[in-house]
């Protein structure tokens, strides 16, 4: 390890206060240099919430500014383990680090733009690892096995499972960070965690080498925890005016993909690759050269474009006037084949195009799942999962997946008159 000192910073976080990094610590100048490499700096222009702000306007968080709080949130566990646990002070660097880097792979309209595009954030956060100068020098002048290292945290391939659950887990430090920041800018309520709590009631278990918490000292904390991030996924991350929104968005880049392909819509070469796919593919220089500001930049010129459809949903998008969106969970597999039935008449009859004006978006609140090994905790029985615990978090895990059905607000009177038949014929 080569030690470069440099000068220490503080970022002024609205959600945690200051975060202080000491530029005497090794492992946290290492931080402070990995912050200001492009690849780090460019997530202050990818939003965390994707179109989330077009219904809760203070949605207006970077992926920047998250990644430096699961980092804050990551050193406080850890640290805090540590005094405890001499054996863990090796992997101090490894676990603040895989925090801080753990979104550096997320591109342009965050997760909508992964379904958009068909890009997976993970990929592109383990290439940048292995092949973005600035980082990976970094790292290999620090420690040379270090990008190796924390490529295994993130693939759950560590000697060290305590560093993955931190990172990746059930129960993360990623979690805990986005469930409040996105809890405070959305103005919701429902994700008032409590993070001293939660805290508090870990621990280490030196033989498993895993998160420990008591069931005595942390159910209530935990059941709070998952009930928190179930209301913000029904609540907020899937609330149907951001479902409307990613929809439009979508259609809108499937249209200009169209246009692409026969040479009539103006798209500068780095959208042009990322339409043209496959975006997993791309060198490096192009996938980091995209962000939400280059491809909300020609949604401008789009709406002025010859063709009405892609002038209209380009318009739709920047004056937010998006499609309405009804839930389908009351409707059997028939009901909802012949509601889809009516709103495309109904959109031909208006010389809109159903492929592009109408469809079915499907969307699953997370309760609780056994996502890498789910959740356990310390009983006087010995370990045991929180679902086998806790009839709260049962019932979690038996949510249902929801669908929701989107058009535009001219054809929502096909879709009450549809919902009054329907009553009425019961």
């Amino acid at each position: 390890m080569v030690l470069k000192f440099c000068k220490s910073r503080t970022y002024h976080d609205p959600l945690h206060g200051s975060i202080r990094l000491d530029g005497t610590n090794p492992a946290e100048a290492l931080l402070i240099r990995l912050i200001d490499t492009p690849a780090f700096q460019r997530l202050r222009r990818i939003r965390q919430l994707d179109t989330a702000s077009l219904t809760f306007h203070g949605a207006e968080g970077s992926r920047f500014t998250h990644s430096v709080g699961v980092l804050h949130v990551a050193r406080r566990v850890f640290d805090r383990l540590a005094q405890h646990h001499g054996e863990l002070a090796s992997y101090r660097a490894l676990t603040l680090v895989a925090a801080l880097l753990h979104d550096v792979g997320h591109g342009p309209f965050s997760h909508a733009g992964e379904q958009m595009f068909g890009s997976h954030h993970e990929h592109w956060t383990r290439r940048i690892l292995h092949e973005d100068p600035h980082v990976r020098d970094l790292l290999r002048d620090y420690d040379p096995e270090l990008p190796d290292r924390i490529d295994a945290v993130y693939r759950h391939k560590s000697d060290m499972p305590l560093v993955e659950q931190l990172i990746s887990s059930q129960l993360d430090c990623d979690r805990l960070d986005y469930l409040l920041r996105d809890s405070h800018l959305t103005g919701a309520q429902y994700g008032r965690l409590d993070l001293e709590r939660l805290i508090a009631v870990m621990d280490y278990d030196p033989n498993r080498r895993e998160l420990m918490i008591s069931a005595r000292k942390g159910l209530g904390a935990i059941e709070h925890y998952l009930v928190v991030r179930y209301f913000m996924y029904t609540q907020v991350y899937q609330h149907s005016k951001s479902l409307a929104a990613r929809f439009v968005l979508a259609k809108l880049f499937d249209r200009a993909r169209e246009w692409l392909a026969v040479g009539d819509v103006a798209v500068d070469p780095i959208l042009t690759a990322w339409l043209q796919g496959p975006v997993d593919e791309l060198p490096l220089k192009l996938y980091l050269a995209a962000d939400d500001i280059m491809f909300q930049y020609p949604i401008r010129f789009w709406s002025e474009h010859p063709d009405p459809i892609l002038a209209d949903l380009a318009r739709r998008y920047l004056d937010r006037d998006l499609f309405k969106a009804r839930n389908l969970a009351d409707l059997n597999v028939t009901s909802r084949q012949a509601l889809q039935e009516a709103i495309a008449d109904k959109l031909q009859q208006l010389h809109l195009a159903p492929e592009y004006y109408s469809g079915v978006i499907a969307a699953h609140a997370r309760g609780y799942t056994l996502y890498h090994q789910g959740i356990s905790l310390r009983t006087e029985r010995g370990w045991q999962e929180i679902a086998e615990l806790s009839p709260l978090v049962r019932e979690l895990t038996n949510s249902q997946p929801q669908a929701w059905s989107i058009f535009p607000r001219e054809v929502e009177d096909v879709v009450n008159r549809f919902w009054e038949d329907l009553q009425t014929e019961e």
